[in-house]
């Protein structure tokens, strides 16, 4: 029997030490894409040397190949390096909705509202709080990591449940759910960024598809938010504190090397092809809000369900300048092109409100330097988009990317493969290099310049595509080892349970990876086959 146990483990070991041996191998983010851009410059100079043409749907010529190590393609470098790196789509919207959000997570009003939610919650009623506050937590980006599973231990024990199993199912719910919400955030500005930025390699696609905006996956990213809430909830409830019960996990902390975790957070930033990790100071973590925290909070979700009401009556206005031509909101509108305006005024005013309740914020002086520390933050992206940029922007130029797409497609239809089993297909290879590349921004500028296109072809809209990614760019990420915040896990899960490793951690994730595939995977399904509308004007197909 304990043989048995122990070949078990040793091979799950093996599997997970191989799955970090190979992922380690794997360059960081800057340098893997300096590898792939001069990959592209070479195979497109090749490409152009041969005179490889290909014929784009949209266009009555065929389009050469350029290529980057000749005099045209020299001479466009040189000249559009700067282009490449501003014009870069997601640096647009991203960085605006940063500095609003910055202002909301710095102030402490999104902290609040966390802390408010799990410790109202009733006993029976926890498990599937702490999934909803994670899944949504992804609005407050990485600290959602750091901040929502110490909250939801606490809760837990506070209500007489395992606080191991809160700490376990915030940190899945947060990281498994990571790519959608019930608001729109940073992330769903980044990804649009990333695939408009990627539409105009086929005209026909450029000229026919919906351009992507922050809410296009919106109604796709509710439903999969709340759906996705009760199953963790579930989980937590049905699986997680039974097997953690069973195993005999202390419900108090016994390691007294780790007893000041709530006060000494570790925060681990990969930078480099290195991961460093830094001590910062935090206030003592309680799940309880102070009456003046309370009474902020209460200012604050005033303040913005007044913002909501103004927007909308002044949307619902006759000659609203928000309407378009003919009257309407839908396909496009000023109102579609304004949510970046309408997200950055919603948090940035709340946050200072509350703020200004609380006491975090003495006055408006403090506001740019609440902005200043949320572009802090984005620096590391700031850097990376450097090189995505020139990627992207030579990926475009060189017809490359219309290449591969038509090609692509042109191969799927002679093999007869169409239709939603493509996708499946294409959410399975995202779920796999998830596994070695955690950085969504990554993933997706390398899938987006390939698939979308590709896909695009075939007659899916490039929304869709990007509501596929997401499905496969988070479920997996709370069970690979290069997760630099699985260390934080360990380290937090220590304090009840010394003898922990990260197969244990890994082996805990687990029972929430496979269900939330699973179901984020039926959610996709359902949207496909109904044909529902993924967010405001965009659809399944092109031209529905």
């Amino acid at each position: 029997m304990n043989a048995t146990a122990t070949t078990k483990r040793s091979l799950g070991d093996r599997l997970l030490t191989g799955i970090e041996r190979v992922g380690n191998k794997l360059p960081e983010p800057f340098a893997l894409f300096t590898i792939l851009f001069l990959i592209t410059a070479a195979v497109s100079t090749a490409m152009a040397w041969a005179h490889v043409q290909v014929q784009v749907p949209g266009t009555e010529d065929p389009v050469a190949v350029k290529g980057l190590f000749t005099g045209e393609g020299i001479a466009w470098f040189t000249t559009t390096l700067g282009e490449n790196y501003i014009g870069f789509p997601p640096l647009v919207t991203v960085a605006t909705i940063l500095l609003a959000i910055g202002i909301a997570e710095k102030s402490g009003f999104l902290a609040a509202a966390i802390r408010f939610t799990i410790g109202s919650a009733p006993r029976w009623l926890l498990p599937y709080t702490v999934g909803f506050v994670g899944v949504v937590g992804s609005i407050m980006a990485d600290s959602a990591f750091v901040v929502i599973p110490p909250l939801a231990a606490l809760a837990f024990k506070a209500a007489g449940r395992h606080p191991v199993a809160g700490l376990l199912g915030g940190f899945a719910a947060a990281g498994a759910g990571y790519s959608t919400n019930i608001f729109p955030t940073s992330l769903d500005a980044l990804f649009a960024g990333i695939t408009n930025a990627v539409i105009p390699t086929v005209p026909a696609l450029a000229e026919n598809a919906t351009e992507v905006n922050p809410l296009s996956n919106y109604w796709f990213n509710i439903v999969a938010a709340l759906v996705l809430s009760l199953v963790a909830g579930w989980v937590i409830d049905r699986i997680v504190e039974p097997r953690v019960e069973r195993a005999g996990v202390s419900r108090d902390e016994v390691n007294p090397e780790t007893a000041q975790l709530m006060t000494d957070t570790r925060a681990i930033r990969i930078v480099g092809d290195e991961q460093t990790v830094a001590e910062s100071r935090e206030p003592d973590v309680e799940a309880a809000l102070s009456p003046r925290e309370k009474k902020a909070l209460a200012w604050a979700c005033t303040a913005f369900m007044l913002i909501g009401v103004a927007m909308v009556v002044f949307a619902l206005l006759p000659d609203s300048p928000w309407r378009n031509e003919a009257g309407h909101f839908l396909p496009k509108s000023p109102l579609l092109a304004s949510i970046v305006f309408i997200i950055f005024v919603f948090f940035s005013v709340s946050g200072y409100v509350y703020g200004r309740v609380a006491g975090t914020v003495r006055g408006f002086r403090d506001v740019p330097v609440m902005m200043g520390a949320a572009l802090r933050d984005m620096i590391s992206f700031l850097v990376l988009a450097f090189v995505l940029g020139q990627f992207i922007a030579l990926f475009n130029w060189s017809g490359i990317g219309s290449w591969i797409a038509v090609t692509g497609a042109e191969g799927l239809q002679n093999a007869g493969v169409s239709g939603f089993p493509v996708i499946i297909g294409f959410i399975v290879l995202c779920s796999l290099l998830n596994l070695f590349i955690i950085s969504g921004s990554s993933m997706w500028t390398l899938m987006a310049a390939v698939f979308v296109p590709m896909f695009g072809i075939l007659g899916f809209e490039p929304a869709f595509i990007q509501a596929a990614f997401r499905v496969g760019d988070s479920a997996t990420q709370v069970m690979t080892p290069l997760n630099p915040y699985m260390v934080v896990l360990l380290t937090m899960l220590r304090k009840y349970e010394p003898s922990a490793g990260l197969g244990t951690v890994m082996a805990r994730m687990i029972p929430f990876v496979v269900p939330f595939w699973v179901v984020w995977v039926l959610i996709l399904t359902l949207f496909y086959v109904l044909d529902l509308p993924l967010g405001p004007g965009v659809g399944i197909m092109i031209g529905d």
